[in-house]
């Protein structure tokens, strides 16, 4: 048994505005010409052809009802929200405690004092940096 041939309504429907509005306005010719190329439409275009349609007294309610069911049955699509801005580098609190005890004790150490203003600077301390931290904590805070 050979199968129906499927009524394609939307091209129906994009034909009749065509033929019945006066001026043909751009919007119908721009989505008869991409509904040919690409054989669909999006649901915001779909939806102001029901607009345009629905004001052509010419087009049956039948078909105007079956647009709107293919709608309603295309899904909403949302852009979802920026996530919030992260900040690049975040300080590791306790290598400032660690820097303020040694400088509390020390206040002229220079190699701490670098690595103060290299923290203070929102730079990214060294591994090499943090041992010479620990290091100089061990030594100096007995």
């Amino acid at each position: 048994m050979a199968d129906a041939p499927k009524a394609d309504i939307i091209n129906e429907l994009l034909e009749e505005c065509l033929l019945h509005l006066p001026g043909t306005p751009s919007l119908i010719i721009s989505l008869y010409q991409q509904y040919q190329k690409r054989g669909w439409l999006t649901k915001k275009q779909l939806q102001g052809l029901h607009a345009k349609a629905s004001g052509i007294p010419q087009i049956s309610p039948g078909k105007l009802a079956t647009l709107e069911a293919i709608i309603k049955k295309m899904p909403n699509r949302f852009k979802s929200e920026l996530p919030p801005p992260s900040p690049i580098f975040q300080k590791d609190e306790a290598l400032g405690e660690q820097i303020q005890s040694i400088l509390r004790k020390y206040p002229e150490h220079k190699r701490v004092l670098f690595l103060k203003s290299k923290y203070d600077n929102n730079e990214q301390l060294s591994p090499q940096d943090i041992a010479d931290l620990n290091r100089f904590t061990k030594l100096l805070m007995k």
